[in-house]
């Protein structure tokens, strides 16, 4: 026949097929149908506790926590319930797991404190204990002076109950437990307290309660002296001489009871419809056919909940939440949230040890800043070490930094990217202002000596200089003067076209003059030496050619440039891109690196190099002849100009103000080359034309014999002219000659005077 059972452990197969209903079996094995599948309840099982529970401790944020069993079906199956929730809900974590051996050992509880404190961080401890096991651990962790430090979470063995925490209230504040859903049955309560001794015979252990309940004996006999135990006079009554607290179970134990009742009646009816009483065919009963009655009920019970089953035999989890709170001496189970497969919590009514409104921590590790990953501890995913996103890195997410792009710097808290900035050599620079103000001097000098020649275009000094190369000296010397405007514009396609075009052919303009120049002279005397015949191709005409084809090799090797290698305007983030992200920048320049700068300028260097040589080797030509000498102190300089420049180029390109250092060097040193020819070559011819224009006349001209005559004669009479300094080769006949000069305070013969 069918009955209704309380089962706390674990229950043996049944051999019976006899359906169950019990009202306070919670063990989660209980739901297995393939070994129980005739037992029903309608209490939740604890897996629907285990569930309240983890969403509980993730609620007050807590991810780092202990567990507690009394050793036993009702405990293990607890703890196991809930460790498999937090798994599969996973962000929680186990610091200890103890259990509690059915007969504890003396210091057992104190070890179990023990270890429940190796870890401070793990504040929160869950329970599934019984009565006698949870007060004796609130003892030891009273006994341990761990007042206030844990925080208990307890199943529905600790409830709402006085006994596991009586004279140890303190131990017990914020404590946090949960019950299944009930009400106090006011007519139990009216029918339990009018019982007495007279009126409840039938039960054979009432009169053992009676003795326990109001601390007497009912024998004489029982009475022994001395021991201050009274007997009991059948007066006392329950709720007025002896405390009394309803039984939690008493609203389960009702509606078990109603729903094997309609079971049996909605069987009654379909198997004996319009008999009264048992008919044959309920005479034995069917136990699966009873089960299938029992599994359909669904009713409204004693508290206004409804009593259902599920496929398993379980009834819905319904839980309350309590907090035990001390307030102003007023200690109380107090709501504080309930749970129908889902938590609902007030945490406005929530109140922790010591009256606080904050809720306490239990969390193994700390949250990481912003811009740090958690590495995480192995084994345990809720503890974890912070690890800074350094460098150019960012979070990308909790557990991992990465690069930013190339182009693109950590924010200040390295949790994105932001775009670099991009640099460029500004026009208010210190950098920029240098160099313009030195170019716009020159350039304005430059034009100064292009108007003054054009004025005097057919005076002698301007006819002795050679007018056509000089236009096309001034224009490289113009020319180089520009180029600065060009290296400071802010780079595009056609800055850095210009650029390649311009910065070496300015040069390359200049020292092919030059060249062309100091050739002249060096062949005119070369010759003179072996005969009087004017050597080939010193006509005005042959030097424009010759200048021309020197300066197209430039343009030839530029134009190659550009077929293969298009210009354009880059964005270079590695040039600045410094140890501290923040101080990173792009630099906006023109896609010519330090070695095709140098060949660039190369061909420049090499005519540069050459007009040296071919200075040097004409030093011992009179100066009272031709301009040798300006040409070769403007080429001695340059060089100078230039060995200096390149240590400086070179020895900043890892320095973070490259940008800036090298366009300074490089226009300063292109203009001061131009400045040194402007004002060696030029600047003294301006000097005589403007202020003294009574040299600047025509003398009687001399036939090439006679200069190189003159010339050659003068090293001839004077051997050690060429140990002078400069290697000047003075003669009588240049003294005479110069004397001659001074007395007209100074005559400019060349070889252009004469008729070649």
């Amino acid at each position: 026949m069918p009955c209704i059972a309380y089962c706390h452990f674990e229950m043996s197969s049944y051999t019976i097929m006899i359906p169950q209903v019990s009202y306070a079996s919670t063990a989660p094995e209980l739901s297995d149908n393939s070994r129980y599948d005739f037992f029903s309840r309608v209490v939740p099982p604890d897996t629907y506790q285990a569930q309240a529970m983890v969403d509980l401790v993730k609620a007050m944020r807590w991810n780092y926590v202990s567990t507690v069993a009394s050793e036993g079906n009702y405990g293990e199956s607890g703890v196991d319930a809930f460790i498999q929730k937090s798994r599969e809900d996973g962000g929680l974590c186990i610091s200890q797991s103890v259990k509690i051996p059915r007969e504890p050992r003396t210091g057992e509880f104190d070890k179990i404190i023990r270890r429940l404190s190796e870890n401070p961080n793990a504040r929160v401890v869950i329970i599934f204990a019984n009565e006698d096991d949870i007060r004796r651990l609130l003892q030891a962790a009273k006994k341990a002076n761990q007042t206030g430090h844990f925080i208990w979470v307890g199943s529905d063995s600790w409830g709402s109950k006085i006994s596991p925490i009586l004279n140890q209230e303190e131990m017990a504040e914020g404590a946090v437990t949960i019950l299944p859903k009930r009400q106090s049955i006011r007519g139990f309560d009216r029918y339990f307290t009018s019982r007495t001794l007279e009126n409840n015979r039938r039960n054979i252990w009432f009169a053992e309660f009676w003795e326990n309940n109001f601390q007497c004996k009912l024998s004489r006999h029982a009475l022994k002296k001395g021991s201050g135990v009274k007997k009991c006079t059948n007066h006392e009554r329950i709720g007025r001489d002896s405390s009394y607290e309803q039984e939690g179970k008493v609203q389960f134990v009702i509606d078990a009871v109603y729903a094997m009742a309609h079971a049996l009646h909605n069987m009654h009816r379909s198997l004996c419809p319009g008999n009264v009483g048992l008919c044959p065919k309920m005479e034995t009963i069917n136990g699966t056919l009873l089960l299938k009655y029992i599994r359909d009920v669904n009713f409204t019970g004693i508290a206004g909940t409804p009593v259902v089953f599920n496929v398993n035999g379980d009834a819905p989890g319904r839980y309350e939440i309590y907090q035990y709170q001390i307030t102003n001496s007023t200690m109380e189970y107090k709501i504080i949230g309930h749970w129908t497969d889902h938590l609902h919590l007030d945490t406005n009514q929530m109140q922790w040890p010591g009256a606080s409104q904050d809720v306490p921590s239990s969390i193994c590790s700390q949250p990481c800043q912003a811009g740090q990953r958690k590495k995480t501890v192995k084994g345990i995913p809720c503890c974890w070490h912070c690890e800074n996103c350094d460098g150019y890195q960012y979070q990308a997410d909790t557990y991992s930094c990465k690069m930013c792009r190339f182009d693109l710097r950590p924010n200040p808290n390295h949790t994105g990217c932001d775009p670099i900035p991009i640099v460029k050599l500004e026009w208010s620079s210190p950098w920029a202002v240098f160099p313009v103000l030195i170019a716009v001097l020159g350039i304005m000098a430059t034009m100064f000596v292009v108007l003054t020649f054009i004025r005097y275009n057919d005076t002698p000094i301007v006819k002795a200089s050679g007018r056509e190369l000089s236009y096309v000296l001034l224009t490289g010397i113009f020319l180089c003067y520009a180029t600065t405007f060009l290296m400071i514009s802010t780079p595009d396609v056609g800055i850095c076209s210009l650029r390649r075009i311009f910065l070496g052919l300015g040069m390359s303009i200049s020292y092919a003059a030059l060249l062309t120049k100091t050739n002249r002279i060096y062949r005119i005397f070369e010759q003179g030496k072996m005969s009087v015949s004017a050597p080939r191709f010193i006509s005005p005409a042959s030097q424009l050619v010759l200048t021309f084809t020197l300066i197209s090799v430039q343009l030839l090797g530029v134009c190659i440039w550009f077929g293969v290698d298009p210009s354009q305007a880059v964005i270079d983030y590695e040039d600045q891109r410094t140890s501290n992200p923040l101080m990173a920048r792009g630099v906006l320049k023109c896609d010519i690196s330090d070695l095709s700068l140098i060949c660039l300028l190369g061909y420049s260097m090499l005519l540069m190099v050459t007009c040296t040589v071919y200075a040097i080797k004409t030093r011992g030509v009179p100066e009272t002849f031709n301009e040798a000498k300006p040409i070769g102190f403007t080429m001695y300089t340059t060089c100078i100009v230039w060995l200096a420049f390149i240590p400086i180029f070179f020895g900043t390109s890892q320095s973070a103000e490259k940008l800036y250092i090298q366009t300074t060097t490089l226009t300063i040193s292109v203009s001061l080359s131009a400045s040194v020819s402007l004002g060696m070559l030029y600047m003294p011819k301006v000097y005589v034309v403007l202020l003294h224009p009574e040299q600047n006349i025509p003398k009687h001209k001399r036939s090439l014999k006679a200069v190189v005559t003159a010339a050659t004669m003068s090293n001839k009479f004077n051997p050690k002219g060429g140990l002078r300094p400069n290697g000047e080769a003075k003669s009588e006949l240049c003294e005479s000659l110069e004397t001659q000069a001074l007395a007209s305070k100074q005559t400019y013969i060349s070889y252009s005077n004469h008729a070649i």
